[in-house]
């Protein structure tokens, strides 16, 4: 009896290793397009409230130990406006930002993303400020026809900033050292194992002064802007601002609660009645409009951001 059954193991054993009987069981499942939920309103029209929040990335949020990673901040809005942007009930879009902000090139991409997505759909875009909407989350609301400021948001923080961990001190107290070979002398640009020179500070500058100018530029060219460069320039030393402060400076159209600005957008639509939608992967609920599935504190998004510059990123990011 012993023999066949050798046999038998032997033979499943080359199988197996041939790939003819090997089974993968996935431990998490597949992400699924994404489904409309509506949160109130029994109108004709549609108004898409659409979030951005926590730190604004490129790179897809990890799932943990056995969930599947989540969609990055950009690739997320760009699923969300392509899906509204086939749907013609959809009359308005709405974005609820709570967000300090993030890398350059996510904050760019997404500011990009939602003005492409007005020239083709010609609908109204309307941003409102939760708790945080600084630096980045400011750069992405400019995309917006009207900016509306929760009462007790923080906003403002026009700048740019690099941060690295210079780690010389205490690897050289472990009695690590690190060593470079390299082809010139700037490869190791802004290195995490040395003290900056003072010419790679010269040159950080030179691209954050220029990342600078670029954020003004999408500032001054907002729908509600009415500042002149100069008084946006004398603003934007990338200090936050409340609310009040931020409408007194003119850099939001008007302070209200999220209520206040579907009213406004069903206004303008047309459509008392309008439904308010969001979009929710299968798995997920929203039960009001105040539920994020993405939303993170803004102290959580700020830790998270961490890893973004410590390894020597440009950043639109307000980092206290």
């Amino acid at each position: 009896m012993k023999r066949p059954l050798a046999l038998f193991l032997a033979s499943l054993a080359l199988l197996v290793l041939h790939g003819c009987a090997f089974v993968t069981v996935p431990l998490a499942p597949r992400p699924s397009p994404l489904k409309e939920q509506v949160l109130e309103g029994e109108g004709a029209k549609k108004i898409l409230l659409l979030d951005i929040s926590g730190t604004i990335s490129e790179k897809e949020k990890p799932g943990g130990l056995v969930g599947a990673d989540r969609p990055s901040t950009v690739s997320l809005i760009r699923e969300a406006l392509q899906k509204a942007e086939k749907d013609d009930r959809i009359a308005g879009v709405i974005l609820r930002i709570d967000s300090p902000g993030g890398s350059v090139t996510a904050s760019d991409i997404i500011h990009h993303d939602i003005t492409e997505f007005k020239k083709r759909r010609r609908i109204p875009v309307h941003a409102c400020i939760m708790g945080v909407g600084a630096s980045g989350g400011y750069y992405a609301a400019a995309a917006a026809d009207r900016i509306i400021a929760h009462p007790t948001a923080i906003t403002g923080s026009i700048g740019v900033i690099l941060m690295k961990f210079n780690l010389a001190g205490l690897l050289g107290k472990l009695g690590i050292e690190e060593q470079a070979v390299k082809s010139g002398d700037k490869k190791d640009f802004f290195s995490l194992f040395r003290r900056a020179t003072p010419e790679e500070e010269k040159l950080a500058q030179e691209i954050i002064n220029q990342l600078h100018s670029r954020f003004l530029d999408v500032v001054m060219q907002r729908p509600g802007n009415r500042l002149s460069r100069d008084e946006l320039a004398r603003l934007a030393d990338g200090r936050i601002y409340t609310a009040g402060q931020a409408l007194q400076a003119r850099l939001v159209d008007g302070t209200g609660y999220l209520d206040d600005v579907i009213s406004a957008m069903r206004k303008q639509i047309k459509d008392e009645q309008a439904r308010v939608v969001s979009y929710y992967r299968p798995g997920s609920y929203l039960g009001s409009i105040y539920d994020g599935r993405e939303a993170k504190s803004s102290l959580v998004g700020m830790l998270g951001a961490t890893s973004e510059f410590s390894g020597g990123s440009f950043m639109y990011l307000w980092q206290p």
